[in-house]
């Protein structure tokens, strides 16, 4: 297996030359904007290296990959605009550069150029499972807003929403690349089931760098989740946990309109620390860290491209990039 940025070159490569029309130029500009913003395209690279793991040409599977990628930055364009978010990889989100509007309508159009990238893979399994993740997807961020009305919501709850949500499509990006390859359905499915707890640790991980992380590395505003009340595995936790003056504590900040950003996110983070939950975090991250390298030890695979898949999933569980 080739290094994996030998696999991100071609991918960047593949996407830099995408033919995108010139007008409408509200229309398309944003998309050439988004998908400049770089990222560490986990995904198409996953689609690349089960494909050569599996004894596949890599190049077979670039459709695939971009087709994932591209679908991917759709749901981000309008995650951002859901979440209202300002930042997205460091750079201002579309809807802040351009419109709500623009963004939507943005991201529709980078979810039909990405079915056209799936359609030229020629394979009706490849079809089939993308079509099935992005419903899942869907799913999942339906459970995310609905959660944002509830406050019972519990871990194993949350934990199937962020399968839904983010997990899928790396396991989706894995058992395509593996498909494109024609690997034998039960391989397919080891890599699937790798990519889904990969994308679990990957999603916990996520969680815990918008309270500690850096921002010059995380790409994001710190404390995004903390100011949008997001039921994220930390505050649910919290939510089970506190107890007298810390659970008033905890509704003071989660209800009180006006606080200021500076406050709540100092105020909701002492909280966490207090109480442990980012150790339970991390314990959760390992468990599905160790999830992920169990079902890639037991794919039908050498040696070499086994450590290559663990060393990255091991990466990605410590988002250290």
């Amino acid at each position: 297996m080739k290094p994996f940025q030998e696999y991100l070159d071609s991918v960047n490569q593949a996407i830099a030359a995408i033919p995108y029309p010139e007008q409408p130029n509200q229309l398309y500009e944003p998309i050439a904007y988004h998908m400049a913003l770089g990222g560490k395209r986990v995904r198409p690279v996953l689609a690349l290296m089960a494909c050569d793991a599996m004894g596949g040409n890599p190049a077979k599977a670039i459709d695939a990959a971009l087709g994932i990628e591209m679908f991917h930055n759709f749901t981000l364009l309008h995650d951002d605009v859901m979440d209202n978010a300002d930042v997205r990889r460091g750079k201002p989100t579309v809807h802040c550069r351009w419109n709500d509007n623009t963004a939507i309508l943005s991201g529709d159009t980078m979810l039909t150029i990405a079915t056209q990238y799936i359609a030229r893979t020629r394979n009706w399994q490849v079809m089939d499972l993308f079509n099935k993740t992005a419903i899942e997807i869907y799913e999942g961020q339906q459970w995310d807003m609905d959660y944002e009305c509830r406050n019972d919501v519990t871990v194993d709850e949350y934990i199937n929403m962020i399968r839904l949500k983010t997990s899928v499509l790396l396991g989706c990006a894995l058992k395509a690349g593996a498909l494109v390859a024609e690997a034998e359905p039960e391989q397919a499915d080891l890599l699937y089931e790798a990519g889904v707890n990969m994308g679990l640790a990957f999603q916990l991980r996520d969680d815990v760098l918008d309270v500690w992380g850096d921002p010059k590395t995380f790409g994001k505003e710190i404390g995004g989740d903390i100011m949008n009340n997001k039921k994220t595995f930390l505050l649910i936790s919290t939510m089970q946990q506190a107890q007298g003056d810390d659970a008033d504590e905890l509704r003071h900040w989660l209800n009180d309109p006006y606080t200021t950003r500076y406050e709540k996110v100092c105020g909701v983070t002492a909280l966490y620390e207090r109480l442990g939950v980012r150790q339970l975090a991390e314990d959760a991250i390992a468990r599905y860290n160790d999830l992920a390298v169990a079902a890639f030890s037991r794919v039908q695979m050498s040696d070499e491209d086994k450590d290559a898949f663990i060393a990255l999933t091991n990466k990605l569980a410590g988002r250290k990039f």
